[in-house]
Order: structure tokens, then sequence, then C-alpha cells
């Protein structure tokens, strides 16, 4: 490939037929969406079509590292998996840092794209330029801590393994895929670990010891030292504290979820006990470093005494904490480090699980269900071993626990009543932890997300706290209870995100005061592409609204662009809380204006040709 930055080899394995073969990368597609994610959305939108089963044979499992993959650029080690959804039946996107897709790359793939059905479990094990698929029935059953030991025995013991645990197996919609073994790295939205396991897919285990081309080898090599210090010192708290280092910060603000976002009043000595700075004087025994990672925000935790003696390795990130925790009102640390580890073990995603059970436990407060639709668990409020055992469910597919694994938006239509009054997601995809009454940009943004509830697509309410962007029209934080210009806020963020998404680079590497200006030289750098702040930008643009027509082709519009009903209607209340609910409508038009698209949220035809998805 004349680009850099890119091996410039895609690996397809059709699992039906047990065959695989290597698909030079289309360098004009690499130009138009860059990597990661929005190269995984193109191949994605020209491979299926709004009959394609989410777990069926025909969808593919798609695993794309970006250009920056396996390089010196800080903070680069992430890959993305791209699917349909099994759990919302739209756009499936997960991201995931770690070290396994920088080996992909250096064992001399830019990604991996599974097909079909294997007729027994196997594993894919590809390394310096080779691959081979291995039976992997003796690994059926097992977790992700227990097969990553074996697979580095089977393959290289500097192997990096990609795994899915008994919720994959069990194709819960709400399965993840966990990397880096006890480090616990998590694929974890949108149930793209049910994929894996529609696929008889257990594991992918990589490891390569090639060198990831660059334009300029010395200026790249050169990063980690020149931005090493600046990115320590401005994220400090990310760095001892980990992301949960926020959570009382955010209960004082009143958009940390509790009691499944209707709690009333404040939540202070319960949050101080689960917080980052607690598990820092506590239970915390190290830090995780992802590929190419300066600052460790990755939380090694050890338990030696007590009920949940033996919990080592990852420790709960902020989201997990408060959607697990304080969401459930659960705020006993070292219970939540369990229940972390039990997710990851089965490979489920800590935050739609935290909302589902959340979802039960009103539900059986309200009277919806009983003791007898528990299987006899006391599903109240603060209730540990409820937690711990409905994990266990959800990963089995037990009772209740297959129901709540379906989703909250599902979950509440078998249970039906008022329970819709409860369900706390956006198009089938579970809140993250971050209260949209307490953010109107960032309240549009997840309404407008490719994959539903998410605050990563746009970031858009850190840009209403901390974060700034001079280079495209954001010279300082915006009031977060503002309501003019958030529309345009949110996608510029949202075409920001999208870019950063598919060079992949962590995101809070701008809490680092990394800008924008940077990442553009860096992208040079790399590739050797020239490129202008209105291109960088306008890629961004192409790369979401191919996302949005993928999903128009599944019937989104207008209709799905909301929030939950308490969202909008419940106003969240407490000493120092401003009590909002953002007026969505005024601000979703304002949004579909600056995009260019219709007041039913539909890209029109001339801005689609703009951006080069339509002749």
């Amino acid at each position: 490939m004349k680009l850099k930055g890119y091996i410039g080899k895609i690996l397809h394995v059709d699992l039906s037929k047990s065959k695989i073969h290597v698909e030079n990368l289309n360098e004009e597609w690499a130009r138009q969406f860059i990597g990661g994610s929005g190269l995984a959305a193109k191949f994605l939108y020209e491979m299926t079509n709004e009959r394609t089963d989410p777990l069926g044979p025909e969808n593919p499992l798609i695993f794309m590292t970006g250009p920056f993959t396996g390089t010196s650029v800080p903070l680069s080690g992430r890959h993305a998996v791209v699917s349909r959804s099994p759990l919302t039946g739209i756009f499936g996107e997960s991201d995931v840092g770690g070290t396994w897709g920088a080996n992909l790359k250096k064992a001399g793939f830019d990604g991996i794209i599974a097909t079909g059905k294997s007729k027994n479990p196997i594993y894919l094990w590809v390394h310096d330029g080779k691959w081979e698929i291995r039976d992997a029935s003796h690994l059926w059953g097992k977790d992700t801590y227990e097969i990553d030991p074996v697979l580095k025995a089977q393959t290289h013991e500097k192997a990096v393994v990609t795994t899915i645990g008994q919720a994959g197996e069990n194709q819960v919609p709400m399965a993840a895929i966990m990397t880096d073994g006890k480090d616990g790295r998590a694929a974890g939205r949108c149930g793209m670990g049910a994929v894996m396991g529609s696929k008889n897919l257990k594991a992918i285990v990589t490891y390569g010891t090639d060198t990831v081309p660059v334009f300029d080898p010395e200026s790249i090599a050169r990063l980690p030292k020149e931005h090493g210090a600046q990115i320590n010192k401005n994220a400090e708290n990310f760095r001892k504290y980990g992301t949960s280092g926020g959570l009382s910060t955010f209960e004082a603000m009143g958009t940390l979820p509790l009691q499944n976002w209707k709690f009333v009043g404040r939540w202070e000595e319960g949050a101080e006990k689960i917080n980052g700075f607690t598990m820092s004087e506590t239970v915390l025994k190290g830090r995780y470093f992802c590929d190419s990672c300066v600052l460790g925000c990755g939380r090694e935790v050890k338990i030696e005494r007590g009920p949940y003696a033996g919990v080592d390795g990852a420790g709960p990130e902020y989201e997990t904490l408060a959607l697990l925790g304080s969401s459930c009102l659960i705020d006993n640390l070292e219970a939540l480090c369990f229940a972390n580890e039990l997710c990851n073990r089965f490979g489920l995603d800590t935050m739609s699980t935290g909302g589902a059970i959340a979802f039960g436990m009103e539900a059986y407060e309200k009277g919806l269900i009983d003791r007898e639709d528990t299987g006899g668990i006391e599903l109240r409020w603060g209730n540990v071993e409820a937690l711990i055992e409905m994990i266990r469910m959800i990963a089995q597919k037990k009772g209740l626990g297959e129901v709540l694994g379906k989703g909250v938006k599902r979950a509440s239509e078998e249970l039906g009543k008022n329970s819709i009054e409860f369900a706390m997601h956006i198009k089938g995809l579970e809140l993250p932890a971050h209260d949209p009454r307490g953010y109107n940009a960032g309240a549009v943004g997840f309404a407008t997300a490719s994959r539903g509830g998410c605050h990563m697509a746009g970031l858009s309410h850190t840009f209403e706290r901390v974060l700034k962007a001079p280079e495209i029209g954001i010279p300082e934080p915006l009031d977060r209870l503002k309501v003019e210009g958030k529309g345009i806020l949110a996608a510029k963020t949202q075409n920001l995100m999208g870019m950063m998404d598919s060079l992949k680079l962590c995101k809070f590497i701008l809490f680092g005061g990394i800008t924008l200006t940077h990442i553009m030289k860096w992208y040079h750098n790399v590739t050797g592409r020239e490129m202008t702040i209105d291109d960088f930008m306008k890629i961004g643009e192409r790369i979401f609204n191919l996302k949005r027509l993928y999903n128009v082709r599944l019937g989104i519009s207008r209709k799905d662009d909301t929030l939950p009903f308490r969202s909008l209607t419940f106003k969240r209340i407490g000493k120092g809380i401003t009590p909002n609910l953002p007026p969505l409508g005024q601000m979703l038009s304002e949004y579909y204006e600056y995009r260019g698209w219709s007041e039913d949220g539909i890209p029109t035809p001339e801005k689609l040709k703009e951006l080069g998805l339509v002749k």
C-alpha cells in the first residue's frame, strides 16, 4: 500500500467451510473510512442487509485495527469489534483496549472478518503471517480466565487471547468478548460475544514480531517521551485512581445512576465507599497499561480475606461500579470487585448487566415479579447476594436471568404492565452511567448514537464540563444545562470521536492535553497523508453518516432518537443538584439541521452525495 500505518491485508474466515483467504485492503476505503470502527462499518454495510440475522451464519463478526494500532502513538492500543447487534438488532460496535490488536497488526493483518458457523468449537491461531483453525472442544464451557493460560501453552507464551466465556457460548444478547486474560479488557457493548458464540468461535489468539510501517519512524518513536509527562500530569487522576476517581464528583453533580435512575436526594456515603480513592487505599495492587499507553488507568485488585477472597485481576471501572453498584444501591466495594470478576469470567457486559439487574430490582419492588419468578431470590435494592446470583443466572440463561439477559427493552416487553416507564435504554442498549438529565449535549449525543445508549460515540458531555476543542469551534467547555448550540456540539464531537475510533486512539488522551492538531500531525507522520482540519472532520462526518445509513436501512428514524421515559419526565433533585429535563425535540431539530438530515432524522441525498456515500 502507498499509505503507511497499514499492513494492507484482511483475513477472511469462512467457518462453515473451514476456509481462510487473504484480501488486500482497499486503499480507497482506507482513505475514506480510515480503519477501526469506520472501516469495519463499511465492511458491515456492504456485507449485510435488513434480512441479516444477528445470530445467523451470514452476519460477519469484524475485528479491525486502525493505522495507529501497533505503533508508538501514545494510547493507541485499541481495536474495534463490529457486527449487527443481537441485543439491539441495529449497528453493533464495541471498542476495546489491551494488546491483542497490536499483536494482530504485528502478525501481518489489519483485521479479521469471520462469517459462517463451525460444526464444532474452534479457535484461530494467527501469527507472523500465518493462520490455523484449531479444535476448541476442550475449551468449551470454560471461563475467560481459565482458557488464557491454556491457549498460551498451546501457541506461544507471549500470545494474546481474545475469547468468550459461557455467556457468549450461550448466546446471551449482552455477552462480551474479553481479551488479555485476567487483565480483563472487554469488548463489552452490543452483544458481540453472542455473535462469536453463534459461530462456535471460542477464541482468536494473536502473536506478531513484525514492525508496523510508518511514514516518519523517528518522529513516531519520539512521541511517548515527548508527550508522556504532559499526559500523565494533565490526566493524573486517571493514572492514580482510574476512571472511578470521578464517582463522588458525579454523585454531587447528580449524574451518577442511583436506584435505576429514580433515586431522590443524595448518596454521598455510598459513593465514597466505592469510589476510586477508596479502591486505591484498600484493594488496589497495581495498574494495567494497554499497548503504547503511558497512563495506565486500568486497575488491578486483589482480595485475600473475607467472603470475596480470591479476587485477583482486573478491577471494576467507573461504569461497572456505577451500574452494578450505585444503580442497584450496593456500596460494598469488595462485593463489586467480585461481581466484576464474575462478569469478566463469564464474558458479560457489566454495563448492560447492571442496567438489567437494576431494572429487575425495580420490577420486584413494584410487585411485577415475585420470588417465584426469581427462583427464590430476594431481588431487593442493596442485596449483594441477589446481584451475584443474578449475574450467574444471566450468563447461564436460567429463569429470570434469561429474560434479563435479553436486555431491558425486551425484558420490559415480556413483563408488560407499566415496566416501560423504568426500562432505561436507548434503541435497546442500556444507558451508560452518565445521566442525560445532567448534560443537554450529552442527551442529544445519547439519543442519536449509532449503537444506542452510548456516551463514547460523541463524549459530548465532557465538552460540557472539562474538555475543549478550539480547532473545531469549542474554545471552552459549554454550560451543561444551556440548550442553544447543544445539537451542534453533539454532532461535532460525534464526528471527532468517529475519527478517534477509526484511528484507534484512546479518548482519555484528550484529558491529557492532546489536541486535534497533535492528532493530525501524528496521522501525517504515520500514514504520510496530508490533511486539513476540515478534511479530518469531514471523514468523521462520513463515518457517522455511514453508520446512520446502515440503521436507516433497518428502520431507524427520529422516532428512535429519544431517551428513556424517566429521563424526559422525572426531575432529579437533591442538595446542590439543579433539576433539569432535556428539551430533546428542540435540540434534535438543531442537530438534524446542522447534519443536513431531514426532520425525520434521515440523511438527505444531497448530504450523502457531498460525503461520497452515494454517486
